[in-house]
């Protein structure tokens, strides 16, 4: 059970709510869902999902996703947590927003069928009553334990390297600290992350808790304005300059640094975001083509130029959904096409060009 606020969740649609408050008030998984239904969802999870959770959903398939079969998860975090991240996702890191308030490809009906179906398929048989209670502890001693046991997969600052984002506020925000505790207490089977019940006193368990929500600094759902995709006509950027001469690592990726100076020459070419349609229009690079990986080839393919214009991929993961992209491109029959070897978020850090959406 997770702690939810209004203000967490910001402008959710009423419905949405009362399913997340059913759901954490809940002990046991709800009815299952119908044969249809779950078919459906099974096919949403492959389709958008699967690509770095993995095709069983162990997790780690790209990205660092988490394992969604991870019994603890599931249990200590119920349909809420679920439900809130694949909605929102987690801005300025590769999970995107799936809700199609945001862009994204998926109705609220399809997302709530999608976390139930990932609850029913992990075993769980019913969630855990965890307290609600904020956890008191030593958030000095918690930064020593963070920096000691934990910045080596979660990054420094909680950014993320080797494992999820703990800093993230979208994170911080939807999670109650019982449930926090609860992950580094008991770990998440099956994964890298162990638990420290055994290593760790409790004040120290404590102390790590209260550190980490010490990092927490809010999250309100931002208001959204959906812009339009450019047209076929509009794809290649520069067309009358000069063809860039790109030098391909392993024949498929491109420094990030050349695909720059390239725009700052003016070059031909055509640029892809294979992220979620929700992160490009959260932010992507100028004259990007938002390309979803999920997006079947023959819906993008004929839009493509075929005089040997080079066609340009990224993605945050960096190589996998652009990787994708690229794979369907060369398949059917073109060549000129590479992978932004670093990705958007390197991309970002480095100051190059990026235009705002919502």
């Amino acid at each position: 059970m997770i702690e939810v606020s209004l203000r967490a969740f910001g402008k959710i649609q009423l419905f949405a709510m009362s399913l997340l408050l059913a759901g954490m008030a809940m002990a046991h998984l709800p009815t299952p869902l119908e044969a249809e239904e779950a078919a459906e969802a099974a096919a949403n999870y492959q389709r958008y999902c699967a690509l770095c959770h993995g095709n069983d959903r162990e997790g780690y398939a790209a990205d660092n996703a988490p394992s969604l079969r991870s019994r603890s998860l599931i249990a200590s975090g119920g349909l809420g947590y679920l439900y809130s991240a694949t909605y929102y996702g987690r801005p300025g890191t590769a999970m995107a927003a799936y809700g199609s308030q945001f862009g994204g490809p998926l109705e609220q009906s399809d997302l709530i069928n999608l976390v139930r179906w990932l609850a029913e398929e992990s075993g769980v048989e019913e969630f855990l009553s965890l307290p609600r209670e904020p956890i008191k502890g030593d958030i000095s001693l918690g930064a020593e334990l963070y920096q000691r046991d934990c910045a080596s997969c979660h990054g420094a600052e909680g950014e993320g390297i080797d494992a999820p984002a703990l800093a993230h506020p979208m994170f911080l925000s939807s999670v109650s600290d019982a449930f926090i505790r609860y992950a580094i207490a008991y770990g998440r089977e099956d994964t890298p992350m162990i638990g420290y019940a055994e290593l760790l006193e409790d004040e120290e368990l404590d102390a790590l808790t209260a550190f980490l929500r010490s990092r927490a600094s809010g999250w309100d759902a931002p208001e959204v304005a959906l812009r339009s995709p450019p047209e076929a006509h509009e794809y290649i950027l520069h067309p009358n300059g000069e063809t860039p001469a790109f030098e391909l690592r392993e024949g498929r990726f491109v420094a990030a640094e050349s695909v720059e100076q390239a725009m700052r020459l003016g070059q031909r070419m055509v640029l892809l975001d294979a992220r979620a349609m929700s992160d490009w229009q959260r932010a992507h690079i100028p004259g990007a083509v938002p390309v979803p990986y999920y997006r079947e080839p023959e819906r993008f393919i004929g839009d493509m130029p075929d005089d040997g214009t080079w066609i340009i991929v990224y993605c945050a993961c960096p190589h996998a959904a652009s990787g994708r992209v690229v794979d369907a491109l060369r398949a059917h029959g073109i060549p000129n096409t590479a992978i932004i070897d670093e990705g958007v978020i390197v991309w970002t850090q480095r100051g190059y060009p990026i235009q705002a959406g919502w």
